[in-house]
């Protein structure tokens, strides 16, 4: 299986095989896909501005191929429907200082 990574960020994967830990890493591919948002002011409390934002369609985000993974931020993977080529990152793995060190596995879109 090919891993395409569409987050501006190197993922570093733990896998568990045979009982040893070890990491899958996939280096970003220079493409990020993102839901595209708008935002409308709702409210201003004494300059602190709040907005109400909107979601509209995934951009960036290649069509299925053979093979292929494509990973994605949660956000936008939240915003797929219907395939299952499209994964974000699993379970976040912490090191010592609570610092993000990877992640378990990928997680699938909602059915």
């Amino acid at each position: 299986m090919q891993y395409i990574n569409l987050t501006p960020h190197k993922l570093d994967i733990v896998c568990d095989v045979e009982g040893f830990e070890h990491l899958h890493v996939v280096q970003p591919s220079g493409c990020v896909a993102r839901v595209e948002q708008k935002l409308t002011q709702e409210h201003d409390d004494n300059g602190v501005i709040w907005y109400r934002p909107e979601y509209g369609d995934v951009i960036g985000l290649e069509e299925p191929r053979d093979g292929v993974v494509y990973i994605v931020s949660g956000m936008v993977l939240a915003a797929i429907k219907g395939r299952d080529d499209v994964m974000s990152p699993g379970a976040l793995v912490r090191d010592e200082d609570g610092r993000v060190i990877g992640c378990r596995g990928l997680k699938l879109p909602p059915r």
